[in-house]
């Protein structure tokens, strides 16, 4: 399922979440431009991104590669960069909203950090650069579902054939669009399980996605959760009498409780 947006405001302008969709662009253009003037895409990505058994073998040289690489994206096409800044900008800025500025960019860094120990500790020999912010995201992916598990989440309906029946966007719970994520990644990390070749790394994503597990807990100490718009299961939004001249709204954080007991 691809997500498409959320319907879950934020309460402030989501700065660092911002400056990291614009740092993952400025590194994708950068990398376009480079290559435009005669440089090889193999020797910019060997230079810049995290190579597992490079970093091992000389961690004094390379090690600042576990955070270039989180802002590095394959430069010879748009999908790996739109995939990440399309989830990064659904789900990020809600992340944000409940952790605060600082702690959501510590937040993001630990959960690019575990990501590339992941994936280090899966292939500690692998001469196959690594380059991309799936790992963080994938972190920021797992906060989210943990924060607002209920939120309606509208995604494409991945059958065509259903369209005329359906319609072309389908909602459902946020949990459930990420578990999708996570459950995908994990066939496919099992699958790719001895090979050598390059690719996507799998284990990195699962690997922020624990971390984020963990790390959402700790980062939320002494910060209340939000009250947020619940995904009613195809059933009309419970209904409660007006006040004269006032809006039935009935996802009205002043509410005491969800009527449907979520």
């Amino acid at each position: 399922m691809l997500p498409l947006r959320d319907q879950l405001p934020t309460r402030r302008v989501p700065l660092v979440n911002y400056l990291l969709i614009a740092l993952n662009l400025l590194g994708f253009f950068w990398m376009r431009s480079v290559i435009s003037a005669g440089i090889p895409p193999d020797r910019l990505l060997f230079a810049w991104g995290l190579v597992p058994g490079t970093l091992l073998a000389e961690p004094e040289d390379t090690w600042w590669t576990v955070f270039s690489s989180m802002f590095l994206h394959d430069p010879t096409g748009w999908a790996h960069l739109g995939g990440n800044m399309l989830f990064l900008w659904i789900f990020g800025d809600n992340v944000e909203d409940a952790l605060g500025s600082l702690r959501y960019a510590a937040f993001y860094v630990l959960s690019g950090i575990a990501a590339a120990g992941a994936q280090i500790l899966i292939d500690p020999g692998s001469t196959i650069p690594m380059v991309g912010a799936s790992g963080a995201i994938s972190g920021v992916l797992a906060a989210y579902g943990s924060l607002y598990p209920r939120s309606p989440i509208t995604v494409l309906n991945p059958i065509p054939l259903l369209w005329l029946i359906f319609g072309l966007f389908l909602e459902f719970p946020a949990w459930l669009v990420i578990l999708e994520y996570f459950v995908v990644n994990l066939l496919n990390g099992l699958g790719s399980i001895g090979m050598r070749s390059g690719g996507v790394a799998f284990f990195a994503h699962l690997g922020g996605f624990v971390a984020g597990l963990i790390l959402i807990r700790l980062f939320m100490v002494g910060r209340a959760p939000r009250e947020y718009e619940r995904w009613h299961k195809w059933r009309s939004p419970p209904r409660r009498a007006a006040r004269p001249g006032r809006r039935v709204d009935p996802w009205d954080p002043e509410r005491r409780r969800d009527p449907w007991g979520y």
